[in-house]
């Protein structure tokens, strides 16, 4: 009897088991930032992001719009005012990368300062996570500058509220922040 009952119990901790593993986060919609719940990293000077994303079985897309704030001027010693560019223009604007879901990277050759410049996005879900990375790298005036991504996408449990864990490095340091998105 013992043995029935235990054989019983495992194959029901395995289904169990089987179901929960089958779950699909689905993180499709359009998803605004909450700048003030979020917390950015000191160079980020965003002032707006939205996210539309488009889950599939095999992959997801991603469309950011971004807008930046305009870095601040800053006095020099003859009077003179610099900063205020790099704005709206740096680091904003609009992009769209898809990644496959199967654990493939996939390499997509964009517009760099030096001409054509391949980037590799990857993609990998493990349970309730979705981890998004790119890394890139181009010879620049200072030699080669390499620049990675890693993103840690989670939802709240009612789907509503995405929390993108974020650590990005450059040749200026490592830059780390937590972008708390809503649902529209």
């Amino acid at each position: 009897m013992k043995k029935i009952f235990s054989i019983i119990a495992l194959c029901c901790l395995l289904s169990v088991a089987a179901a929960a593993q089958s779950v699909k986060f689905n993180f499709s919609g359009t998803w605004t930032l909450d700048a003030a719940k979020s917390q950015l990293g000191e160079r980020s000077r965003v002032e707006t992001m939205t996210l539309t994303v488009v889950q599939g079985d095999k992959d997801i897309k991603v469309d950011t719009v971004t807008t930046r704030q305009l870095a601040p001027a800053v006095a020099v010693g003859d009077g003179t005012r610099r900063g205020g560019g790099m704005g709206r223009g740096f680091g904003g604007g609009e992009s769209s990368v898809t990644y496959s879901l199967a654990g493939k990277e996939t390499i997509v050759e964009v517009d760099g300062p030096n001409g054509k410049m391949p980037v590799k996005y990857k993609a990998t879900m493990i349970g309730g996570k979705l981890d998004l990375s790119s890394s890139r790298s181009f010879t620049g005036p200072m030699g080669e500058i390499a620049i990675t991504t890693k993103d840690t996408w989670t939802l709240s449990g009612d789907g509503k509220i995405l929390t993108v864990v974020r650590e990005q490095s450059t040749p200026r340091g490592t830059n780390s922040s937590t972008l708390v998105f809503v649902k529209k």
